[in-house]
C-alpha cells in the first residue's frame, strides 16, 4: 500500500471514529444497529478492516453523516 493511499485511510477510519463518536455510539451499539459483532467496528477503527462502499453507506447511516464526511 503506498503511503498517499495509507493516510486516505488512516484519515478515514479516525472519521468513522469520530462520527460514532458524534452519534455518541459505543462500538456496541452501533453493532448492534449494523447487525455486526463490536470486533468488526474495532477492527474498522484501528485500520486491521477495510471497509468497502456498501459497508461505508451503513455506517454513514447510522451514524447520521453523509458520504461526503468521510471522503473530505
Amino acid at each position: 500500500m503506498s503511503k498517499k493511499y495509507l493516510a486516505k485511510y488512516q484519515k478515514l477510519t479516525q472519521k468513522l471514529r469520530s462520527a460514532r463518536l458524534e452519534a455518541g455510539l459505543t462500538q456496541v451499539e452501533a453493532g448492534k444497529k449494523l447487525k455486526k459483532p463490536q470486533a468488526y467496528l474495532s477492527k474498522i477503527e484501528r485500520g486491521e478492516r477495510g471497509v468497502d462502499a456498501i459497508e461505508l453507506g451503513e455506517l454513514a447511516r447510522v451514524y447520521s453523516k453523509s458520504l461526503n464526511y468521510f471522503i473530505k
